[in-house]
Formats: C-alpha cells, sequence, structure tokens
C-alpha cells in the first residue's frame, strides 16, 4: 500500500518544523494511539518499558533536553501503538530505523517493521519541509510504503485507507498546533536546538 501527500503550515518556517519534527517525544504526542518511541537495543522488552509519559515538549521543554533525545541516523527505535482498524484494535510493536536525515536539506527516511495480533508489516517512509513559496511556513511533502500481512490485511484498502488518512490528518493537525505554541514563544530556543543537533 502506497500513502503520500503534502502539509502546509502557515507561519512555521523549515528550521521550527525541523526541530519539532526530530522530537521523539513530540511526535509520539502528535500521533493518536502512539505510546512510546524510544531508542532501542538488543536488550530492548516492548513488555517491560515504561514511557515516561510527562516529558515536555517545547516550549517548556529543555532545549538541552530536546536536542539530546532527538531521532539520529542509523539508530533504532522502538515505538508502540494501538489503533482501531475496523472492529480491530491491535498493539502494534514496531522497530524502526532512521536512514537518512539531512538536516541542511530538511529531509528524513525511515524503515521499520513490526507485528500486531496476527499481523505484521513493514514499511519505509519519508518527508521533506520546503519553504512556502508564496509567503512565510513551510510545506511538508510525506509518503510511505507498506506491505501489510495477516489479519489486517483482510480487511482491504477500503478499510485501512480511510484510517491512514484520519492518523495523518490529525497528526499534522497536533503537530502544527505544537509548532504554532512554539513559534508564538521566543524564537531563540529552536535556533539554539538546531546548533546543537
Amino acid at each position: 500500500m502506497e500513502f503520500d501527500g503534502e502539509f502546509e503550515l502557515e507561519g512555521v518556517p523549515q528550521e521550527k518544523a525541523w526541530v519539532v519534527l526530530s522530537d521523539p517525544v513530540a511526535v509520539r504526542n502528535a500521533l493518536k494511539g502512539c505510546q512510546y518511541i524510544t531508542p532501542m537495543d538488543e536488550d530492548f522488552s516492548f513488555d517491560e518499558y515504561e514511557a515516561d509519559e510527562d516529558a515536555e515538549t517545547l516550549p517548556e521543554a529543555d532545549p538541552e533536553a530536546v536536542a539530546a533525545r532527538a531521532f539520529e541516523e542509523d539508530q533504532e527505535y522502538a515505538a508502540l501503538m494501538q489503533v482501531g482498524v475496523g472492529s480491530v484494535k491491535p498493539r502494534f510493536e514496531t522497530s524502526m530505523t532512521i536512514e537518512e536525515r539531512d538536516k541542511e536539506d530538511f529531509c528524513m527516511i525511515a524503515s521499520g517493521s513490526g507485528t500486531a495480533s496476527g499481523s505484521s508489516f513493514s514499511m519505509e517512509s519519508g518527508m521533506q519541509i520546503y519553504p512556502l513559496e508564496d509567503g512565510e511556513g513551510s510545506r511538508i511533502e510525506w509518503w510511505t510504503e507498506a506491505d501489510i500481512s495477516g489479519r489486517i490485511a483482510q480487511l482491504g484498502s477500503r478499510v485501512i485507507d480511510p484510517v491512514a488518512t484520519k492518523i495523518v490528518n490529525n497528526f499534522f493537525g497536533n503537530i502544527e498546533q505544537q509548532m504554532t505554541d512554539v513559534e508564538e514563544t521566543d524564537s531563540g530556543i529552536t535556533d539554539r536546538i538546531r546548533g546543537m543537533l
């Protein structure tokens, strides 16, 4: 299955969009059903890991803490998601790797795979942030290619596509609110973080 689209953020420059989208906690908070996104190693256990649900994001968070936890190229991350698809509400245990993270071109590509109650998937996704041509702000182009098998795949694209569209729209709406909150505060915060990334 293939999904792609673009999203415009009025008044949010590329640099600020990049800093927020580089923060696993901000991404988790914007992604409905996501319980955590965290670096993982060979000893990681989905059943034993406890997420810090109170971790602050910008503008309240300590800029150094945000920079320290930012996505890193070649790092593997664990993500736990629970999403309702039709009558099924699977718990996706996902591992993903940041394959490319280009802070000059504001581009990030990730690949991953996961399992959930008789279903499995693999995916590759990416995004790039461009300046708006006719004003202050950013345009984010994103894409995902996913192979889904098992119980969820049997539901078909007629059921899966609207769920995926809703998740993406909610995500960008939530992330835009976070970016607006950052934009309305001291702009030096994201400049400092970008220098640390």
